[in-house]
């Protein structure tokens, strides 16, 4: 893929999530809404789904990475495509005064929009930075956890954020994310349509999180996801053909050997 059309991408993404934030397009799918059912349904709890600040839960994951994030006070955690601020607020909760969350979004709506939630329900420990995920604006080593909710897949270059996920973790840190994962060759009738959801393989998820020097990798598609998918997507079939995944990874810790790049400091990104 060339340069050009990964632009192309990225363009049609952030222009999507512009809507989306603005309150001009619904979420990810077809008869999909940011509704406190379709969060339920994807794994949050109700006490979860009422402590979000209104206005950061748009209804546009594919799942719950904290249910398998176990995050614990003090730690400092990256959410990947944070949107609205919904799984960063929910992290901040866990984590607590002692802990840190950075939230990263590439469209400026959606920067603007987190941030004005955090700004009027006081979330100090909360912050949200404007930049790519393939280029993340976070310091080497910095993060205990890197969350990311139905985000990846969109990515024209995953192989570049599971580096870039790997690089800003400290050794011994950890990867939980939601998202969607092709379980079988998606027809070509089907492809445009879903061109914003289709992910990788499973299997091609993993072999990409090795590469990038992550162990304990572990990829669950989640066969429930059937039916939210059905709902995103009525009519298509789609859900024969992707599935919402839990992804689960470690960035090993001092003196373990990793890929090429990964393990050593590249003095990229922001403190």
């Amino acid at each position: 893929m060339n340069e050009r059309t990964e632009e192309e991408i990225r363009g049609g993404v952030r222009d999507h999530y512009a809507r989306v934030a603005c309150g001009e397009a619904g979420c990810c799918g077809a008869g999909c809404s940011p509704s406190p059912e379709a969060s339920l349904a994807l794994g949050y709890g109700a006490d979860e789904v009422a402590a979000a600040p209104d206005g950061a839960n748009l209804g546009l994951g594919c799942g719950n990475p904290q249910a398998i994030a176990a995050l614990r006070p003090g730690e400092a955690v990256l959410d990947l495509g944070s949107g609205g601020g919904f799984d960063c607020f929910l992290a901040a909760r866990q984590v607590g005064p002692s802990g840190r969350v950075i939230g990263v979004d590439m469209t400026p709506e959606m920067v603007a929009k987190a941030r004005a939630n955090a700004a009027r329900v006081g979330a100090p420990n909360v912050e949200f930075r404007l930049g790519e995920i393939e280029r993340l604006p976070v310091a080497d080593a910095a993060v205990d956890v890197v969350l990311s909710n139905c985000v990846i897949n969109l990515s024209p270059d995953k192989a570049a954020v599971f580096r870039e996920a790997a690089r800003v973790l400290k050794p011994g840190g950890r990867l939980a994310i939601a998202n969607v994962v092709a379980t079988a060759v998606v027809p070509e009738a089907l492809r445009e349509g879903l061109a914003l959801h289709a992910g990788c393989v499973a299997g091609a998820a993993a072999a990409m999180l090795q590469a990038a020097g992550f162990t304990d990798v572990r990829v669950r598609v989640r066969p429930e996801s059937r039916e939210f998918i059905r709902n995103w997507f009525p009519g298509t079939g789609a859900e024969d053909y992707i599935a919402s995944a839990t992804i689960e990874a470690v960035r090993p810790g001092a003196g373990a050997c990793c890929a090429p790049g990964c393990c050593g400091g590249s003095g990229k990104g922001a403190a």
